[in-house]
């Protein structure tokens, strides 16, 4: 019996545009932005930063070294993540606030404070709630040291949470993430690029009670 699920924020809980956020991030002087960003985890500076290596004013001074030295400011840092996320649906937020009602609900996420700032705030959503209000707790890659799909990311959440794998459904749009996971126990559901999740989720919990 499924009690938990736990949700990918990039690509699940809003959309990711990944050619936005290399633009974003050329036009404040990036060069090789497209090397340095993906969808699924980062390179370079961008992936010392997700994993907490790195806090965000030693990110900024690495990034304007990497722009040529032209000095970046915090605000066009958050300005160029948040080029991966254009909307919030309305209709997954729905979805999340009515799961929330039955079971246990989780984040398990590659990210980094620039993008946890916006959606941790009530500039998330055009109707002022912020991420943690439809979920129980956030697991957050940068405040825990370690990025999917490497297990270890996993096992904290399942520790900390806690909760059994086998009673939680993850749901993930990346391939490698959901291969950890289903190695470690837990039902998943892979989300497809531009998939419409909330009738796949729908289908994968009926009959569960």
């Amino acid at each position: 019996m499924i009690k938990n699920l736990v949700f990918d924020f990039g690509g699940v809980v809003v959309d990711i545009y990944w050619e936005d956020a290399v633009k974003e991030f050329a036009r404040i002087g990036l060069a090789n932005a497209g090397v340095l960003l993906d969808r699924y985890k980062q390179n370079g500076i961008f992936l010392d930063l997700e994993e907490g290596k790195i806090d965000q004013d030693t990110f900024l001074a690495r990034l304007s070294d990497l722009c040529g030295g032209k000095p970046v400011t915090r605000e066009e840092a958050e300005e160029a993540w948040l080029g991966f996320f254009r909307t919030v649906s309305e209709k997954r937020m729905r979805m999340l606030e009515e799961l929330h009602r039955k079971y246990k609900m989780y984040l398990l996420s590659n990210t980094n404070p620039f993008v946890m700032g916006w959606a941790r705030s009530t500039r998330f959503t055009p109707w002022g709630r912020p991420l943690d209000y439809y979920f129980d707790k956030l697991f957050l890659s940068y405040k825990l040291g370690v990025t999917k799909p490497s297990p270890e990311i996993f096992q904290r959440m399942i520790d900390d949470a806690p909760l059994l794998p086998e009673e939680t459904l993850f749901v993930d749009d990346g391939a490698a993430n959901i291969e950890t996971a289903r190695k470690l126990g837990f039902a998943t559901l892979l989300v497809e690029e531009g998939e419409d999740w909330t009738e796949k989720i729908g289908a994968a919990l009926k009959g569960d009670s």
